[in-house]
């Protein structure tokens, strides 16, 4: 393999969406995975010793943030010294929106960012504001009723379509150059939950913040870390800290970003019956 890009965490809804995005354009791009699929590299960050970038040009440093922050920044500390090590030429990082900084998983990727910066390989951060798809999926149906319910409060969300972050990052990936020692904050416009339940004909109801924590810390599935990043997300969505645009999402695609609200309706969990106003 000579002179490709390389994207991380290639089978995740991100990485995915970006390898697919450059082979659109014609580049010479393939993904890294600790479960590669047919043409890609074997990458585990857990596995310092199996890492191998040699013939990288551009690393795509998909977020590996599933994790506790530790793990997440030893397996990024990882990566970046790899890439250093066998001669990648260009590291793109994907981080979170400045406007990010008090979430409760920030600190992995400001940490991340340091890193990406000392590492002596010409670098790219694009701070990705929250999915659209994000913002939908975590409202929920009132037990007593067709409302939507959420502890967002009337607060809003400057989300993004996670197809355009990809967009973005395979702008950058191909033409890497252009972008060096640039920082991207790739936020979109602002959504409340008010305007998704509009869409779909319902109110919005809001609960506490001690609730919602409640009904996290009730859910089986998620993973210890997650209760709080999730609560994190909801108080500062609902304090008005997640909603400020900016141009370098628009600039960077060359064209007006997706709708978030479309993003985000189509992403809310809908009972059966329940369909978009027709007035949408």
């Amino acid at each position: 393999m000579t002179d490709t890009i390389l994207v991380s965490g290639a089978n995740g809804h991100l990485g995915s969406a970006v390898l697919t995005e450059l082979h659109a354009r014609g580049a010479l791009a393939t993904g890294g995975s600790r479960t590669p699929g047919e043409g890609m590299r074997h990458l585990d960050f857990d596995d310092r010793a199996g890492i191998d970038l040699s013939g990288v040009s551009t690393l795509v440093l998909v977020s590996a943030g599933y994790a506790e922050d530790d793990q997440v920044v030893a397996r990024h500390t990882a990566a970046l010294d790899a890439a250093a090590r066998d001669g990648v030429r260009h590291v793109l990082y994907t981080s979170l929106t400045g406007a990010g900084d008090h979430l409760g998983f920030a600190l992995a990727h400001r940490a991340t960012e340091r890193l990406v910066r000392a590492s002596g390989v010409p670098w790219t951060i694009l701070r990705n504001g929250l999915y659209a798809e994000l913002f939908g999926s975590l409202l929920t149906w009132s037990d007593d009723g067709p409302a939507l319910e959420s502890a967002f409060g009337a607060g809003a969300l400057a989300a993004v379509a996670r197809a355009d972050l990809a967009e973005a990052a395979a702008v950058v990936a191909a033409d890497p150059a252009r972008h060096e020692g640039r920082t991207y904050d790739l936020v979109g416009a602002p959504v409340t939950a008010a305007d998704v339940a509009g869409r779909l004909g319902v109110p919005h109801r809001t609960i506490g913040l001690a609730e919602y924590r409640r009904r996290l810390l009730g859910t089986p599935e998620l993973l210890p870390f997650q209760p709080p990043m999730l609560a994190s997300i909801a108080t500062g969505i609902r304090h008005g800290f997640l909603d400020g645009t900016g141009p370098d999402l628009a600039d960077l695609l060359g064209r007006t970003p997706r709708d978030p609200l479309a993003v985000a309706v189509g992403a809310a969990p809908v009972p059966s019956g329940i369909t978009q106003a027709q007035d949408a």
